[in-house]
């Protein structure tokens, strides 16, 4: 079974996504699609990636959100809608399943497809993008998925950009003696299987792709793009806290009690504006060969 995404969470998430994704890969993304790209954005959830990337790309452009869920897709176009109404953007409507921003530097067709991210490529309309974007999607899917994604990129030349790979490196400020044991059993719940046909990669996700896209000629790029959350941003930072125990306990069952109390810990840190995190990520870009 894959992983659920609750909307509440993504919307949470996402102006420290917003914040932490690298603007200098977008920016080498867009300038190398055609006038009026096509992209294809995987496990899309509420539609972050395309209201982030949609000003950097500058022009006319269109998306198709790929979701498992279809009320995530639902609510990423009201989302879009609303975001570009509050700028003074208007849309439109033009079928159920079209949405038309109009931007002053172009108009956005955005469109939305409800299916299955495991049955890479062949659920996925490949013949009709001009790039593969994902945003937080890589280090839950398995090294098998990866190989065949980049097959099926390189077979159309297609450039791939994955946002937000975790990188292994969960630093929370102040130290606490069970960072140890929280930090272990997280690590060790990302590698559980997360319905991708295999052990999910985790904090290896940049290095598998990055191995499988050079595999096919490709030239990759990497950006830092860490979550980095202070003491103005309690709420973010004992969520983070909150989640890293749950993966933990999830993992490591026995030690519930312990981690639980540092969760406890941290919340309380959080909420006196003493608690910091910083999580670790790392964006990719693979651009075919020229």
């Amino acid at each position: 079974m894959t992983e659920v995404f609750d909307g509440d969470w993504l919307d949470q998430r996402e102006g420290f996504d917003a914040q932490a994704r690298s603007p200098e890969l977008a920016l080498m993304l867009a300038d190398a699609l055609p006038a009026r790209p096509r992209l294809l954005d995987l496990g899309a959830g509420t539609g972050s990636l395309a209201r982030w990337m949609g000003p950097l790309i500058g022009r006319s452009q269109a998306w198709t959100l790929v979701d498992a869920d279809r009320l995530l897709i639902e609510r990423a176009f009201v989302t879009i809608s609303d975001r570009a109404n509050a700028v003074g953007w208007n849309t439109t409507w033009p079928g159920k399943r079209t949405l038309l921003v109009h931007s002053p530097r172009g108009t956005w067709r955005i469109e939305g497809l409800q299916a299955d991210l495991r049955a890479i490529p062949g659920s996925l309309p490949l013949h009709n993008i001009d790039a593969v974007v994902c945003t937080a999607l890589c280090d839950l899917v398995s090294a098998a998925w990866v190989e065949k994604i980049a097959a099926a990129c390189a077979a159309r030349r297609l450039p791939f950009y994955a946002a937000l790979n975790v990188d292994g490196r969960e630093r929370f400020i102040p130290p606490h003696p069970l960072d140890g044991l929280v930090m272990g059993g997280f690590t060790r719940d990302q590698g559980r299987d997360k319905g991708f046909g295999g052990r999910a990669l985790g904090r290896q996700a940049t290095a598998a792709l990055t191995a499988a896209f050079k595999a096919q000629g490709y030239e990759v790029h990497h950006a830092a793009s860490p979550w980095v959350a202070g003491p103005g941003h309690s709420e973010f930072a004992a969520t983070l806290a909150w989640g890293h125990a749950e993966a933990a306990m999830n993992a490591l069952p026995r030690e519930s009690a312990r981690i639980e109390a540092w969760a406890e810990t941290r919340e309380r840190q959080a909420v006196n504006g003493k608690l910091q995190a910083r999580i670790g990520h790392t964006d990719l870009l693979a651009l075919p060969p020229k």
